[in-house]
């Protein structure tokens, strides 16, 4: 270990430089994490559009994540993807570990209804959150996966085919699944089969008109300042 150090201060006596360092792919990696958490977090909140829930208000932003990894895949490829993915998986087991811990942690009677708020945002139900994560590993891991197989048959052409191609097969895994494993024996096969309908379709549209505008931009932009691409 000794020797390590020494070789490594030898061969980089100023330590890691600054422009050693892919701040896209950190500033990237960073907002993907953030609004897969953030998305997790809105979730308690149910849409009601003419009376009818149909989502949450997580759906809104849940594609942006998509989005993110569809500019990891394209810039950096799927193997820094797939890792950036991993990493969000394990910041989000954080949040419900500190989260959990929170609800336990003493408070003073002033504090009851900041208590009561807490308490209603952070209760998880084991059954939805292990959904939730196995739902995102394989609808993330498998629109990371496509996109990646469709860019070899396109090249840098037909973006727009890889982000919302890859989606589609990205968003059954995550729809699916998640309301299948979540609410499977406890609501009628009707209404897993409507929210699985109306969840694809509402991230679909959120993709297609504006996901996807931003990904050309987001990926335009890297591609004059990442010099890897």
């Amino acid at each position: 270990m000794k020797n390590h150090e020494e070789n490594f201060e030898k061969n980089h006596p100023e330590g890691v430089k600054e422009t050693q360092i892919d701040w896209a792919l950190v500033a990237v990696a960073g907002v993907m994490v953030t609004l897969y958490l953030t998305a997790n977090i809105m979730a308690v909140k149910l849409i009601s559009i003419c009376g009818i829930s149909y989502f949450d208000a997580g759906t809104v932003t849940f594609p942006f994540v998509f989005m993110l990894g569809d500019v990891l895949t394209e810039i950096w490829g799927y193997h820094t993807a797939k890792r950036v993915i991993w990493l969000t998986f394990f910041c989000n087991i954080i949040l419900i570990a500190a989260t959990s811990i929170g609800l336990i942690l003493p408070v003073p009677d002033y504090m009851a209804d900041v208590q009561a708020a807490y308490k209603t945002i952070f209760t998880y139900v084991p059954r939805i959150v292990a959904a939730s994560l196995v739902a995102f590993l394989a609808g993330e891991l498998s629109n990371a996966w496509t996109m990646a197989k469709i860019r070899e048959l396109t090249g840098r052409k037909l973006l727009w085919v890889r982000t919302i191609g890859s989606s589609i097969f990205g968003y059954v895994f995550d729809t699916g699944l998640f309301v299948l494993l979540a609410f499977w024996g406890t609501a009628p096969t009707r209404d897993l089969i409507a929210m699985i309908v109306a969840q694809f379709i509402a991230k679909m549209a959120l993709e297609s008109f504006i996901s996807t505008p931003v990904a050309y931009a987001v990926i335009h932009f890297l591609r004059k300042i990442v010099t890897t691409v």
